[in-house]
Formats: structure tokens, C-alpha cells, sequence
């Protein structure tokens, strides 16, 4: 597991600690509960251990989501709900 999801609720915005090596892409796919692309980010990684906020959700549906990370070969999925 190469990031760590502050918390599995959001409102207008997520926040992921990543635990990667530096100088590599992270790259994030939100989805709604139909499986369709809601948002998609790239963000290079500038230190091994670090904070990333996914901000401009505010305008999504409330609902479940998926949120699927990449970093090189490796994935991860995480269940999401958006709220009031």
C-alpha cells in the first residue's frame, strides 16, 4: 500500500498521504457507484512521505464513490461516500 486515505467521507475534497519514492507519478481516478470517471489527477511525488489534497469535489453528487491510485505497477482501490 503506497498512500493512506485521511478519511473514507468527503465533502468537497480528499486528503492522501503517499509513501512513495520521490520523482514518481501518482495517478488518481474518482468513480461514481455506475463506474463512470468522475475526476481524474496526476501529481508528481517530491518526497518519499507526503500530503496530498484533492480539492473541487464540491460540485459531485452526494453518493459512493471508488477511488483508484496508481503508481507505477501497483493498485489500490477504496470505497468512498460523499455527504452533506
Amino acid at each position: 500500500m503506497f498512500a493512506k486515505l485521511k478519511s473514507a467521507v468527503f465533502i468537497d475534497g480528499l486528503r492522501l498521504e503517499v509513501l512513495a519514492p520521490k520523482g514518481n507519478c501518482i495517478r488518481g481516478i474518482l468513480r461514481d457507484e455506475k463506474g463512470t470517471v468522475c475526476r481524474t489527477m496526476e501529481k508528481d511525488v517530491a518526497d518519499e512521505k507526503e500530503e496530498l489534497s484533492w480539492n473541487g469535489l464540491n460540485d459531485l453528487p452526494y453518493g459512493r464513490y471508488t477511488l483508484e491510485l496508481m503508481h507505477g505497477a501497483d493498485e489500490m482501490r477504496v470505497n468512498l461516500v460523499k455527504r452533506v
